[in-house]
């Protein structure tokens, strides 16, 4: 019997892992929302996001870059997921700790959103980023990179119809 040649790990592999990770990425970042409510009100739809998304400060909207945003909020991101779909860095700082993620194309957020919902709690959203943190320290982000804040609920789309 003659020996097989070694095959290189496949790419379907990756991606796999991958896709659990974005799967379950929601799960790890989910913050606020729950406490105090019954079943129905996790149940209503997220409210519509503020209509203005550039930065008021800086006139400028955030680019979805982890370590561009984690400048521009005062802190160097720690990088904890790097893929394909998403990226992840977390930051600590005085203020607390939250999480900026980033996709490559506006349809991961969305996916990543519509995911996040179940979990509910509330985020600011930009082109092709989120941030994840306490509702406090959100405004402040949102005068610097720009975004809507969205309160994801319930088990609802966080897409509007």
């Amino acid at each position: 019997m003659t020996p097989q040649p070694h095959r290189p790990a496949r790419r379907s592999t990756s991606r796999l892992r991958t896709s659990a990770a974005v799967a379950l990425l929601p799960l790890a970042v989910a913050c606020g929302g729950g406490e105090g409510e019954d079943a129905a009100d996790r149940k209503r739809a997220a409210p519509a996001p503020t209509a203005v998304t550039a930065a008021p400060e800086a006139g400028v909207v955030a680019p979805a870059k982890v370590e561009v945003i984690a400048g521009l909020t005062g802190c160097t991101a720690e990088i904890r997921i790097d893929a394909d779909e998403l990226r992840e860095g977390v930051c600590r700082t005085e203020q607390g700790e939250y999480r900026i993620t980033t996709f490559p194309e506006e349809r991961f957020k969305v996916i990543w959103l519509d995911s996040a919902a179940i979990y509910g709690g509330k985020y600011l959203v930009g082109t092709q980023w989120v941030v994840s943190a306490k509702p406090e320290l959100l405004a402040g982000f949102r005068s610097r990179l720009g975004g809507t804040v969205q309160e994801l609920r319930g088990t609802g789309s966080a897409t509007a119809p």
